[in-house]
């Protein structure tokens, strides 16, 4: 039987991207035949994200798409929270509702964990070759800070704590107690894993086409403090 991979997609007035993103993934070939299942968690969005959502199922029967919403916003986190306590596949993977990454990249990530090597797989973009957008020099500086920083207290030597695109074994993130709602995932969810006894992390090189504010980025300052309070807490405090 094949395996199957759960790919897990917070939304929040994503209404004018997130067919081109389910476009994508629905042009996925999977290695090793494996098939896949999308679960979409509209995090109560303002415009009209649940109408895109729900034509786009209407005009894709085909596609293994289960959608979630909640009632009030309440942030990334525990839309990422829904759609993994809903997840029935081997693997799972995030994937943001935007166009800043790209789904054809999901069998690079892939790759480690189905040859054996790996537990867990995070899509770096800060090493390799593959093109990144050129945009922010703050915002960047500040991912490489709160990556080092992580990695002070993990012992991990990772180059992107930060990304979106992490793969981990289902039963894995599962077995994990998550409580961060919002942008402190990240940091919440590389601390707990880098503490699995024998859990093997690896890292993969992969492209970024980031958006600008007015595209619609929704990451800002106050989510770095917050991404720091994150580290110290769930590496120091609440273990």
């Amino acid at each position: 039987m094949a395996q199957k991979l759960s790919i897990i997609m917070p939304a929040y007035n994503e209404e004018r991207t997130i067919h081109l993103i389910l476009d994508r993934i629905k042009a996925v070939n999977l290695i090793q035949g494996m098939t896949h299942e999308i679960i979409i968690t509209n995090d109560c969005s303002k415009d009209d994200t649940k109408g895109a959502i729900q034509r786009y199922m209407e005009a894709n029967p085909d596609l293994d798409i289960r959608y979630f919403e909640h009632e009030v916003n309440q942030g990334k986190g525990a839309a990422l929270h829904t759609g993994i306590e809903h997840a029935t596949g081997d693997y799972l993977i995030i994937q943001d509702a935007d166009l800043e990454y790209d789904p054809q990249e999901y069998n690079i990530l892939l790759k480690p964990i189905l040859d054996g090597f790996a537990d867990v797989v995070y899509g770096s973009r800060f090493m390799g070759g593959k093109p990144h957008r050129i945009l922010f020099f703050w915002h960047s500086i500040g991912n490489r800070w709160l990556t080092s920083l992580s990695n002070v207290f993990t012992n991990l030597n990772l180059t992107d704590m930060e990304t979106c695109y992490k793969l981990f074994k289902t039963e894995t993130i599962k077995s994990l107690s998550l409580k961060e709602k919002r942008f402190g995932f990240e940091p919440e969810v590389t601390a707990k894993m880098s503490r699995i006894e024998d859990i093997r992390i690896y890292e993969v090189g992969i492209s970024y086409y980031g958006r600008s504010y007015e595209e619609g980025k929704k990451i800002g300052w106050k989510d770095g403090f917050r991404a720091i309070y994150c580290i110290l807490k769930y590496n120091l405090f609440s273990k």
